[in-house]
């Protein structure tokens, strides 16, 4: 119960600041941390870290990109289990020392022993991903321990490189696959995002353009509005 008006204290003050900045979009809250992907004019968005760092007694790494108009149009500020669905139980400290800076990435995935493994679903890996990535078509997150128990050995694939979207799952996976006892696991630390917005167009990896869950649907390698199809709908009709 602790725990619960804890969270709900952190709850009711997130959502505070983002009336008193005018900030949109959403927070994800959990005893395992927080997650936020919010919108906002730039000055606004300041304020509203210093704020939200202040709130969770951290400071606030945050990616920026830039769009004409607001991707999200709600406040929404929720307390789940776990910040992103694994079923899992994960001791996150395993995750240390698995991190790879973008401009490190490159060289990590060209080594010919790597496993890249694209963490995403399906409809995300569609638009696009890094050069030689696996697919494990999975539907949602928590179908991935399934996907490595049937394709992936410790002994066999001795070095596994990971990627989503802005590192997330990957902070979980990452040391999910480490306490199953695989040597040697790397994460691309910010995501394709940071990737996107770190390495030039013509040094990168990346194919195509990447899924985002707000109303921009894709962006592209300038982290601009991309144009490609929404394969989310798509398998939700029964397209896919």
């Amino acid at each position: 119960m602790e725990a619960e008006s804890f969270l709900d204290e952190k709850k009711n003050a997130l959502t505070a600041v983002m009336r008193e900045f005018s900030i949109s979009g959403t927070i994800i809250l959990a005893t395992e941390g927080f997650n936020a992907a919010v919108s906002g004019e730039p000055q606004n968005i300041l304020q509203f870290v210093q704020a939200a760092g202040i709130i969770l007694s951290t400071h606030i790494v945050y990616k920026s990109t830039f769009h004409a108009y607001a991707p999200f149009r709600k406040i929404d500020v929720k307390i789940k289990p776990e910040i992103v669905t694994l079923k899992k139980k994960v001791d996150i400290a395993k995750g240390r020392g698995t991190h790879v800076k973008p401009r490190d990435w490159n060289t990590i995935v060209s080594d010919p022993d790597v496993y890249l493994l694209d963490v995403r679903n399906d409809y995300e890996f569609q638009n696009g991903t890094f050069r030689s990535a696996v697919n494990p078509k999975t539907e949602k997150f928590s179908d991935l321990p399934a996907f490595v128990t049937a394709n992936l050995d410790p002994k066999k694939h001795k070095k596994v490189a990971m990627f989503c979207t802005g590192g997330i799952r990957c902070e979980k996976f990452a040391p999910y696959l480490k306490g199953l006892g695989f040597s040697e696991v790397f994460q691309l630390d910010g995501g394709i995002l940071k990737y996107l917005e770190e390495i030039p167009k013509k040094e990168q990896l990346w194919e195509g353009e990447c899924f985002v869950f707000d109303e921009r649907r894709t962006v592209d390698e300038k982290l601009e509005k991309g144009t490609g199809p929404d394969y989310s709908q798509n398998k939700k009709s029964g397209k896919l």
